[in-house]
């Protein structure tokens, strides 16, 4: 399935123009090179890889964190393990339900700065079901579905539109038909650290975001008080809004 999946998303780079992988200079001495990439629910890594392919071909060190999406614990576990083996400083990257665990990794000793891309954030002690709840729901969010298991899933009809309207319509359809789940008591974690409050920010505010409305994004980056971009993208703006959101992990690594 990610064989599949990337595919999709680097043919997704590929029609939206993102640079192709070429040598570059050396990045300035001052330049944060490690950056660490936390995918949300209901994907994987690979939705990271348009941007990976921007900055790896800029010189930076990228490293996708693969989140077993069973619980925020195991979430939080997988980035540390992944902030644990890099080698200097990192910029650490969250999108989505990433967000959430970014808050919490964001501790790490080596975490220098956060980006956050039409991400929640969280404060301690708040939970995604609670955050959800205190707004009427989006798209996106009223077509969350459980399975038996309770690993919640978006309705597959649904999908394409509400998370990745701005991607070519059988990329969405792909991505809807390999789906990640997300075990549900992720999202009923109070989270347990608020990194925002110690390390500077950066947010990434999608204007056409059908699953994390605008209105909670502007309040999650106006409450860390984070440096704000904003992109006319979807929930999928990592992918079709790539240039753009590479653009700010460079800002946030101290190269722009």
């Amino acid at each position: 399935m990610k064989s599949l999946v990337m595919s999709a998303l680097m043919l997704t780079t590929a029609m939206l123009g993102a640079a192709p992988a070429r040598a570059q200079p050396a990045l300035p001495d001052q330049t944060i090179k490690n950056i660490v990439l936390v995918h949300g629910a209901f994907v994987d890594e690979t939705s990271w890889d348009g941007v990976a392919a921007i900055l790896t071909a800029k010189g930076y060190k990228v490293t996708a964190v693969k989140n077993p999406l069973t619980s925020l614990a195991d979430d939080v576990a997988a980035t540390n393990a992944v902030l644990d083996a890099q080698n200097g400083p990192v910029v650490l990257v969250g999108h989505s339900w990433g967000g959430v665990v970014i808050g919490e990794a964001g501790d790490n000793a080596k975490v220098a700065s956060l980006v956050y891309v039409s991400a929640f954030a969280p404060e301690k002690g708040e939970t995604i079901t609670a955050l959800a709840a205190s707004g009427p729901a989006t798209p996106g969010t009223a077509a969350i579905r459980p399975d038996a298991k309770g690993y919640l899933t978006i309705d597959s009809a649904v999908f394409p539109s509400a998370v990745a309207g701005d991607l070519p319509k059988k990329i969405g359809e792909h991505l809807a038909a390999h789906q990640m789940p997300i075990n549900h008591t992720a999202f009923d974690a109070p989270t347990e650290v608020a990194a925002w409050h110690d390390k500077p920010s950066w947010y990434v505010l999608s204007s056409k975001d059908l699953v994390l409305d605008p209105h909670a994004q502007a309040f999650f980056a106006e409450r860390m008080k984070a440096k704000v971009t904003t992109v006319e993208g979807s929930h999928a703006s990592l992918a079709s809004h790539a240039e753009e959101v590479a653009a700010v992990i460079e800002a946030a690594a101290g190269a722009k």
